[in-house]
């Protein structure tokens, strides 16, 4: 038998030929950068697990999935969850590709703002208001993420303690939660880099544990009839379609967020290829992924009733309570948490660098102060107003156990209206995007753009209607509250002093002197 030696030239020869790789795919992404008329101001440190992993962390199909099963299993029930995924995946699909084919010819850190921008300078007043409510839907999003985390502690404190949490107390939690997320955002790239390829892992082996847990020890296996078939309704309505739409919040908060890896393009190498196909890859993933988790849980489900009717501060606890017991839920729960955290870190990363962005355009106050990069190359004043506005949003829990409900629709419906901008502008004005990067769709962009304008608009009515009937102060919709709120913050600051500071996309270098 032979003995292979290792060549600590030819080892040494592999090393500098990746580094001139690495420096090669940086410098194209930077001379890219400074033909958009931007400066390179980040690190180029993200190979494309890297990106895929802040998609994926966006995303988060355990987290999402699991804070907003109960809206599903009570609206449609296991026949509404089941097709309403597939569905829902499919038309998410023809969004992120609608969204890729952008990307790749503006891969910058603005993503949808700077991407509407572009494509339709002569009216400001659509990038100013993109900008501003995709930065607040983040906000959302990374704010209900933190919450999430609060309400699986105040779980884990319930079912291993016996000990319920008050609304006061699970505030608080998602107050520090808030605080640890802005902390590890002003680390910088780096960290947050490794921490979105780990949670791939992450997620890829706590699904596959959660999966085998749920299948293994649940005591009374459902029929493949009651997982596909099965419906319920909690909601009061009567229109049994109606029903099964709303259950469609689950899906879309739980698969929206691949757009995040436009957020940090500036931070990856060949960032023209590698973040549009993070953010396809992340929902195609998601997708199946995310199938395989939802199916151990309807299989696995013990009563629904048990589920609507539980005492624990997060409804998937008594699924998990129900067919593993005790013990397995806690560690169920630590499983999703974790990942949880991993998600609200990185939504908080994608609104700092937004607005990083803005600032950079004269589209939002304070531009000197919100362009400051501290020595680990993070906007570390995005990542703190974002900490603070999440801080205060949290605080809407003390007063009603419905608001988080409502971070949720708010979330969702925020990111669709930002979603809707740059594909309203590709239906209309075809020709809006002169030239392609490397990922195009060819002759299949106006019909899957057309797909992705009419169901992104078709969610954005759905999720404001009354989600019960009759509707009372205790079951209203306040999304439809607070999507309104967002609108008229947005309207009062273009009237105010948007209109007359914001007029594009403003040049930090000369693309042919550098």
């Amino acid at each position: 038998m032979s003995t292979l030696h290792r060549n600590p030239r030819s080892d040494a020869i592999e090393e500098v030929t990746g580094t001139k790789d690495d420096a090669f795919a940086s410098a194209s992404s930077d001379q890219r950068l400074l033909d958009l008329g931007y400066k390179p101001e980040f690190r180029r440190e993200m190979s494309l697990f890297g990106v895929l992993g802040i998609s994926f962390c966006a995303i988060g199909i355990l987290t999402g999935m699991s804070s907003a099963f109960q809206t599903g299993l009570f609206s449609g029930g296991p026949l509404g969850l089941f097709w309403g995924w597939n569905i829902c995946s499919v038309f998410m699909l023809f969004i992120a590709l609608s969204l890729a084919e952008i990307c790749s010819s503006y891969p910058t850190l603005g993503g949808l703002y700077f991407w509407v921008c572009k494509m339709k300078p002569n009216l400001p007043i659509l990038g100013f208001c993109t900008g501003w409510i995709y930065s607040i839907a983040m906000v959302f999003t990374g704010t209900s993420g933190n919450l999430s985390v609060a309400l699986y502690i105040a779980s884990m404190a319930e079912v291993g303690r016996g000990r319920s949490l008050t609304r006061v107390e699970i505030a608080a939690i998602a107050w520090a939660v808030n605080i640890f997320s802005g902390t590890i955002n002003t680390i910088g790239t780096k960290a947050i880099g490794r921490m979105s390829t780990f949670n791939v892992w992450w997620t890829l082996g706590g699904t596959f544990v959660l999966v085998i847990t749920l299948l293994v020890k649940a005591p009374v296996k459902n029929s493949a009839n009651f997982v596909f078939t099965d419906y319920q309704n909690y909601t009061g309505w009567g229109s049994r379609g109606f029903v099964v739409l709303l259950g469609f919040l689950q899906a879309i908060y739980t698969l929206e967020g691949c757009e995040t890896a436009a957020q940090v393009a500036e931070e990856a190498r060949r960032a023209e290829f590698l973040a549009p196909l993070a953010v396809v890859g992340s929902i195609a993933g998601s997708w199946f992924i995310g199938l395989a988790y939802m199916l151990a849980l309807l299989f696995s489900v013990q009563s629904i009733a048990s589920v609507q009717a539980t005492t624990y501060a997060i409804p998937i606890a008594q699924l998990f309570y129900d067919a593993v017991g005790p013990r397995l839920t806690i560690m169920c729960l630590v499983v999703v948490t974790f990942a949880q955290v991993t998600a609200s870190i990185t939504a908080f990363a994608a609104s700092s660098r937004l607005f990083y962005a803005l600032a950079r355009d004269n589209a939002f106050p304070a531009k000197e102060k919100f362009m400051a990069l501290n020595r680990f190359q993070a906007p570390y004043w995005g990542v703190w107003m974002s900490v603070f506005a999440g801080c205060i949003i949290s605080c809407a829990y003390i007063g009603s156990e419905i608001a988080f409900n409502a971070m949720l629709s708010s979330a969702a419906v925020s990111v669709m209206l930002s979603y809707l901008q740059p594909i309203i502008i590709r239906v209309y004005w075809p020709d809006s995007l002169p030239e392609p990067g490397p990922f195009t769709l060819g002759r299949w962009s106006w019909p899957i753009n057309l797909a992705s304008f009419l169901f992104s608009t078709f969610i954005c009515i759905l999720f404001v209607l009354p989600t019960a009937y009759p509707v009372n102060v205790l079951n209203m919709n306040y999304a439809v509250v607070a999507v309104g709120g967002v609108l008229v913050i947005v309207a009062v600051n273009w009237v105010t002093w948007g209109c007359y500071t914001f007029i594009g996309p403003v040049q930090t270098c000369d693309s042919e002197k550098s």
